[in-house]
């Protein structure tokens, strides 16, 4: 020891000034933790769940015979997968919950279509 007693902000014999780093380079480790997700989506989990999805509502498709009831079954089988999908991304895997929900939802947008289309050249509401 020389004896010397800096202050903050003075500096001693043969010291040199004390630098604030400026952020632009990191050093050392971050200053707060990094969370990390447990189950990341994947491109995988997301496809798996989009074909899955799309079997289901290809199978209750088929179960109708006319357009009012592919709609109902349809309407039917995306409320069950949707219902599949929130406890999948509660309790599962979320990018499988995404394919589901995003595969659904065109499902739905394909009777809409379908029924709007049979609508306007029949006049009449079809799903009564």
């Amino acid at each position: 020891m020389d004896g010397w007693h800096a202050v903050p902000g003075e500096t001693g014999p043969g010291r040199p000034a004390p630098r604030t780093p400026s952020g632009l380079f990191p050093a050392g480790a971050p200053m707060r933790p990094v969370w990390r997700e447990p189950y990341p989506v994947t491109g995988g989990g997301v496809a798996a769940g989009a074909v899955t999805a799309f079997a289901w509502l290809l199978l209750f498709g088929l179960l109708g015979h006319d357009v009012p009831s592919y709609a109902w079954w349809t309407l039917i089988a995306g409320g069950l997968a949707w219902l599949a999908a929130v406890a999948l991304v509660r309790y599962g895997d979320r990018g499988v919950a995404t394919g589901v929900a995003i595969v659904t939802a065109g499902g739905w947008s394909i009777a809409a279509a379908i029924v709007a289309v049979r609508w306007a050249q029949s006049g009449d509401w079809p799903l009564w």
